[in-house]
């Protein structure tokens, strides 16, 4: 099982060395290639940018890919071995862009909002991003860290999570749930709904990037 992830990265526009590294994670489905052009919407040029393919072949068809299966619910095949190579991946970054994962934001959108808040409380992530996503069963454990080489925070990044209202795909109380979860464990959460759907609107564009801002006003 390989730890290496394809993914498009995407350099400061700006020219200089990164302020802080953004990894996005796409959805059921998608690619790498999905939310690719929102390192030029959410306008952020000290920034780079990693969009990485997830682990898996889409089932339904020959293009796009999976960070697990969902169509059975009750078991979602293949997401431990994503978790760990997510994880490994993840920790690699440091060495090959220069960026410390204490000024890096990981983010997602679905499946991977999802796997942003499954792996992401296991590293020193400055700040995560979870849009359109839920929480798998029994994750987003903010204190408690499986594997014996990572070294657990003593403070949980924050989290944005952005949700439809008219969200048909994944529901609203999925995103409520998320929600409830952590604010219970302590974690700082901004939680934001739209009246939209399955979607990255331009508003919530605007969300994400002055929550981006904001956490790097403090750094």
């Amino acid at each position: 099982m390989t730890n290496i992830l394809e993914s498009i990265i995407i350099p400061p526009k700006s020219g200089g060395k990164p302020k802080g590294l953004i990894v996005l994670l796409h959805g059921w489905g998608a690619d790498a290639s999905d939310l690719a052009s929102l390192a030029s919407l959410l306008n952020l040029p000290d920034f780079s940018f990693i969009f990485p393919n997830a682990l898996y072949p889409y089932p339904y068809s020959s293009f796009g890919r999976a960070w697990y299966d969902l169509r059975n619910e009750s078991f979602y095949e293949g997401l431990e071995d994503s978790q760990k190579v997510l994880t490994n991946w993840l920790l690699s970054l440091e060495e090959n862009t220069g960026v410390p994962i204490e000024r890096s934001l990981l983010g997602g959108f679905s499946q991977g909002g999802a796997m942003t808040l499954d792996v992401g409380f296991k590293l020193p992530f400055a700040g995560l991003i979870s849009m359109s996503g839920y929480l798998h069963p029994g994750a987003a454990e903010v204190k408690k860290i499986s594997d014996e080489n990572i070294q657990a925070t003593t403070i949980a990044p924050p989290v944005l999570i952005t949700h439809g209202k008219q969200d048909t795909v994944v529901p609203i109380t999925k995103a409520v749930n998320a929600r409830d979860n952590l604010i219970s464990q302590g974690v700082a959460v901004e939680y934001q709904e739209f009246d939209m759907g399955h979607e990255i609107s331009p508003e919530v564009l605007d969300t994400v990037q002055k929550f981006i801002k904001e956490i790097f006003k403090k750094s």
